[in-house]
């Protein structure tokens, strides 16, 4: 259950203040047994809230709610179509969904969707991404290719440089890439990305990219992540998910630009600034396929390149992992 009354729950919640049960019962028409219902509804959707006899309901921590015409503000594209929803399946869902319905115009990119929560989150080979409440930042972009899929080769490898290139604006030290798409902080996962593609052949296709952000994570998260993570919290500086919002969108724009006219060529120095694997033993593992080898990086078209018996091999393909060993 989220509707009118949870998202006013949910405004009135953010600041961190305690709101009596009776105060938000007047506020949304409703009895204070209703408003229980609805503090449920934001707890199971990761929030932390918790309740004091005499006082009422209180987040453990505040959030900062993502707001449209900040992350305009923050990314300078007051352009690009930005819609901001509290709770969503998926993002990636959301965008297929209105280039379905001809709500976002396909022959248009950069329409971008964030949600502070998303109940279906995916990453790669249809793994969950836990998706709690304001914790992280989670959004899609949608990029129009005329040239067709063949011209999106090395397409996650420059969104992960985007975000990379955008948290290293704010301050973010530590930084680093995992071949193909996940961003690294201190050696732990901070961020992945989801690149669907839809179309055919050398036909144009539309390019759907989903990228999730840790940011102040639940501790509660643990026991859902089954590997290690990081969250931006863990670096000390005082960043408003808004800013990171726009500050990402503005770089991630710019590179799908650059890459529109010129494809991965000129972003493979920049790669093998942050790959964080280049140079260590590394496995492949492709289905039931497993390639061992030393990593060197990726080559003109993001592929990653092996080096196996003093020979350089590249990799290519959606079900490679990589991992180091």
């Amino acid at each position: 259950m989220f509707n009118k009354v949870t998202h006013n729950i949910l405004l009135a919640l953010a600041n961190g203040d305690f709101c009596s049960g009776e105060w938000l019962g007047e506020q949304n028409n409703i009895s204070r047994a209703a408003i229980g219902k609805h503090i449920q509804a934001l707890q199971k959707l990761g929030l932390d809230i918790y309740s004091v006899t005499g006082k009422g309901y209180c987040l453990s921590t505040p959030i900062d709610l993502l707001e449209r015409d900040a992350i305009i503000e923050s990314s300078q594209l007051s352009d690009v179509p930005i819609q901001v929803e509290t709770v969503v399946g998926s993002t990636n869902d959301l965008i297929k969904q209105g280039l379905l319905n001809k709500t976002i115009d396909n022959k248009t990119s950069g329409t971008t969707i964030f949600s502070e929560a998303q109940t279906a989150g995916r990453g790669r080979r249809g793994k969950e991404w836990v998706s709690p409440l304001g914790a992280s930042l989670y959004f899609s972009t949608h990029w129009s290719f005329e040239q067709g899929i063949s011209a999106t080769m090395g397409l996650s490898l420059v969104v992960g440089i985007a975000i990379v290139d955008a948290l290293v604006e704010l301050g973010v030290p530590d930084l680093g890439l995992k071949w193909p798409n996940d961003i690294y902080y201190q050696g732990r996962k901070l961020a992945g990305i989801l690149v669907e593609l839809e179309g055919q052949g050398s036909d144009s296709c539309d390019i759907i990219i989903g990228a999730g952000i840790n940011v102040k994570l639940p501790i509660n998260v643990n026991q859902k992540i089954d590997q290690p993570f990081a969250d931006l919290e863990e670096t000390g500086l005082d960043l408003n998910r808004n800013m990171i919002a726009g500050t990402i969108l503005r770089y991630l724009i710019n590179h799908l630009k650059q890459f529109e006219q010129t494809g991965f060529t000129t972003f493979v120095d920049r790669w093998h600034e942050y790959d964080c694997f280049i140079g260590h033993h590394v496995q492949l593992h492709m289905g039931q396929r497993v390639v061992d080898g030393i990593a060197g990086g990726v080559d003109a078209q993001g592929g990653i390149v092996l080096n196996i018996d003093n020979k350089k091999q590249s990799y290519f393909g959606g079900e490679i992992s990589l991992r180091k060993i």
